[in-house]
């Protein structure tokens, strides 16, 4: 894994030369939260695939991001001139820009008001509220202006966090509107490009296991990739044509394998999210992965499998066949830290997995969602411009 030091240094030196040809990379923040947020996680995330499922419709500057209670990532964007500094959940399952869950939206001399009103669901949580358009400020020098801003005046499920900012296609704008429901709203990467802040429509993601209840050790790359964090060549995938998953980033995952036993015997097709926490596969799917693992089963007060300790030495590794690579997790990226036990509403001295059920059957469009557990252990692009969607090892 590279070293987060190094990517600091090139914030630094790409925040001070930002241009339509420069390199900006900008840290991400991994959010720590309390228990009982936690303990509802694998809940969310299943509703979250639900809804999902259901649902129709100039040059590279890199940020940092924040991993907050090891189940989301935040990134820093200021709001207005003079800015508000709101921290936003970086999600490719959406595509609006919101906030004011938590930090309240603050008018300002750019903000512009659209006379229109604007509502989201995400799964369990959701947000109602009104359009502006206004300025965003995702780091030095590096500032969009008539960018459309959710004001929640209505939320729910968006604790310790200040809204989303939504990376996704902007076909899931469609319909967020009101009265002007067929509008589609341009999202942030169409406005990096259409300002010239960045040539390509491209977004780099590079999420890491959290250290530390608070841990600022991710980044976000608008508009380009950066090679200095991650190892060897990426592989791309399409974006897929079986819906829903295409509404999306879906792409096909052609076999899945838990050491020598089959579990997705097929392509098929789901979705890569930044917004979701575990990896979650079709309940048919599911049902194989824990089957693989003598003793495991589904523990009904944290929503997350209980794997028991005396197979944890035998595990294997869970591989996904993807764009014709085999990309593996390994025992360690399969389970949820013993220490982290009690933040996710657990139990001490009981071990826990990232790997999930998705709530439905398999051959539904919609199979699988490779979440923030698998971009802890590969790099993410996700490339409009080429319809693709591309992973590298950390």
């Amino acid at each position: 894994m590279r070293s987060f030091t190094a990517l600091l240094s090139n914030v630094l030196l790409a925040t001070s030369s930002a241009s339509a040809s420069s390199f900006f990379s900008i840290p991400l923040t991994k959010l720590q939260r309390t228990g009982s947020y936690l303990k509802g996680s694998p809940d969310a995330d299943r509703a979250r695939a639900v809804y999902l499922k259901g649902r129709t419709a100039g040059g590279p500057t890199t940020v940092p991001a924040t991993n907050l209670a090891y189940v989301q990532y935040t990134t820093s964007v200021g709001i207005g001139s003079p800015a508000t500094y709101y921290n936003l959940v970086v999600d490719t399952g959406s595509s609006n820009t919101f906030c004011g869950t938590g930090t309240k939206y603050t008018q300002t001399s750019t903000s512009i008001p659209t006379g229109e009103t604007v509502n989201v669901t995400y799964g369990l949580g959701y947000f109602s509220g009104v359009e502006y358009l206004d300025q965003v400020t995702l780091a030095p020098n590096f500032v969009i202006t008539n960018q459309s801003i959710g004001d929640a005046l209505s939320y729910a499920d968006f604790e310790g966090v200040d809204g989303i900012v939504g990376v996704g296609p902007v076909i899931l704008t469609e319909g967020t509107l009101s009265p002007d429901t067929n509008v589609l709203i341009p999202t942030v990467m169409n406005n990096l490009v259409s300002q010239g802040l960045i040539e390509d429509q491209i977004l780099g993601v590079y999420f890491a296991p959290a250290t530390s209840y608070n841990d600022t050790n991710g980044a976000l790359t608008y508009g380009g990739i950066d090679s200095s964090l991650y190892e060897g060549g990426l592989t791309y995938s399409p974006v897929t044509e079986t819906y829903p998953a295409a509404y999306y980033w879906g792409i096909n995952v052609t076999s899945s394998t838990y050491g020598t036993k089959t579990i997705i015997p097929v392509s098929t097709a789901g979705i890569v999210d930044t917004g979701t926490t575990q990896v979650l596969l079709a309940d048919d799917f599911f049902a194989l992965y824990i089957n693989a693992i003598p003793g495991t089963k589904l523990d009904q007060n944290t929503g997350l499998i209980e794997i028991p300790r005396s197979s944890v030495p035998y595990m294997q590794p869970l591989n996904f066949t993807i764009g014709g690579r085999v990309l593996s997790m390994d025992a360690a990226a399969q389970l949820i830290p013993t220490d982290q036990n009690t933040a996710w509403g657990g139990v001490a001295s009981k071990q826990y997995g990232v790997v999930a059920n998705l709530g439905s059957p398999s051959g539904e469009g919609f199979d699988f969602i490779i979440g923030q557990k698998f971009m802890e252990r590969y790099y993410a692009v996700f490339d409009t411009d080429s319809n693709r969607v591309g992973f590298a090892q950390t």
